[in-house]
């Protein structure tokens, strides 16, 4: 009796036969009848999975040709990756595994996954971005510029998105996606902004602040942490100091709320909440990042340099003073620098302790970003990218300037 397996088994004899026939012919027309055969056999599975499906199971599977099409090239570039060069081999593999990767995330991302799934246009786009990826890295080796092409990226993540903000703050329009023309308007629109100008103002002036202090007494509590390890309870005192680090800031501005209130009922200060709460919150978690910052210069340090000031007779506080601080002023500038962003950046934790007559510069974007972002933001945003710009460079000279001088000063002794 003639059963569908054994009709099955025959085709697949007869189309490995043919296989056969034409394996020893060219490289083209080898793979185009391979491909042919995994497309038959695939075809033949998927009858049988349809025959199945329609005994067993009631609901559409929602499986279209091209899917399967796709499977079967898949397939038959794995088979014949193997002979062909290592070059052309790993820009096969790329691209299949960018194009896997790319799909799997676009369905991760959709609202909607299984509309993506029966949309051509997801299957073009996700291609097309792999051929990208595939031919940008295979010229890069070939070229051997693949650190090139590393630093690009990364640069081009960084600051392609600022630079189209400083594109578009140059906008005449008052949408800020749609582009109009060139004007300086919206920076004539922000000089007359008094309320985000007293915004500015107060947000930088906290920011230096709440930075100056930080940077005090991380280096106080870095060099406690260093150079005197042999107190009771060092280990407790260096965790507590790092422990904001990963403390979410939700918990951190309810926990400063609670004590501010506190302190306001049982002391009477801070009467009411303001510019000075959050300059006291800001220096809270601040603290943390600068200690961890200068205490990684201190370790750096030889300690037997400022071991031969106290025994030629100087003081602890000049031997820190005229010795230890020198050394580390690198790390202080790079410290009051990130003090400085995180606290001109916050918005969780200024929004638990601010007052009603203290509204930073985070907290008015954020209230007007729900009404639709004004234009007059990307001006002010591309003054404070050219105003960041110039500090970190002048940051930038300042330190190499401290290394140079010590790497001299050491090698000279």
């Amino acid at each position: 009796m003639v059963t569908f397996s054994n009709l099955l088994h025959n085709a697949m004899l007869k189309l490995d036969m043919f296989r056969t026939v034409v394996s020893r012919q060219h490289f083209v027309v080898r793979s185009l009848v391979e491909f042919i055969l995994i497309t038959v056999a695939a075809y033949l599975f998927w009858g049988l999975l349809i025959i199945v499906k329609d005994l067993f199971i009631p609901w559409s599977i929602g499986f279209k040709h091209l899917d399967l099409l796709i499977v079967c090239l898949i397939i038959t570039a794995l088979n014949i990756v193997s002979r062909i060069s290592v070059t052309l081999r790993s820009a096969v593999i790329l691209f299949y595994a960018s194009s896997i990767i790319s799909y799997l995330l676009a369905l991760c991302i959709a609202s909607d996954p299984w509309s993506m799934i029966n949309s051509i246009s997801t299957y073009y786009n996700c291609l097309i971005f792999a051929l990208i990826i595939t031919c940008a890295i295979t010229i890069a080796l070939l070229c051997k510029s693949l650190k090139g092409l590393i630093f690009v990226t990364i640069f081009s993540f960084l600051y392609i998105p600022m630079i189209i903000l400083v594109i578009y703050s140059f906008n005449s329009s008052r949408l800020v996606t749609v582009w109009a023309g060139f004007s300086f308007n919206w920076y004539f629109e922000l000089i007359n902004n008094e309320a985000l100008l007293k915004a500015v103002g107060l947000s930088l002036f906290i920011a230096c602040a709440a930075a100056t202090l930080a940077t005090i007494l991380g280096t106080l509590a870095s060099y406690a942490i260093i150079r005197f390890r042999r107190f009771r309870g060092a280990n407790l005192f260096s965790f507590m100091t790092t422990a904001p680090l990963v403390m979410p800031d939700v918990i951190t501005g309810l926990a400063l709320l609670l004590l501010f209130v506190a302190m306001g009922q049982t002391i009477g200060y801070p009467k009411d909440r303001g510019a000075i709460t959050i300059w006291m919150a800001h220096v809270t978690f601040c603290t943390a990042y600068v200690t961890v910052v200068v205490s990684a210069r201190l370790r750096e340090l030889d300690k037997s340099i400022e071991e031969a000031a106290l025994d030629l007779g100087a003081n602890p506080l000049k031997v820190f003073f005229v010795i230890t601080l020198p050394m580390i002023i690198p790390a202080l500038i790079s410290g009051w620098l990130l003090a400085f962003t995180l606290s001109l950046d916050d918005l969780v934790i200024a929004s638990f302790v601010a007052g009603p007559g203290a509204t930073t510069l985070p907290m008015l974007i954020f209230s007007k970003v729900r009404l639709g972002v004004d234009p007059q933001i990307n001006a002010l945003a591309t003054i404070i990218l050219l105003i960041v710009g110039i500090i970190g460079f002048i940051s930038w000279l300042m330190i190499r300037k401290t290394e140079r001088k010590r790497t001299k000063e050491m090698r000279i002794g």
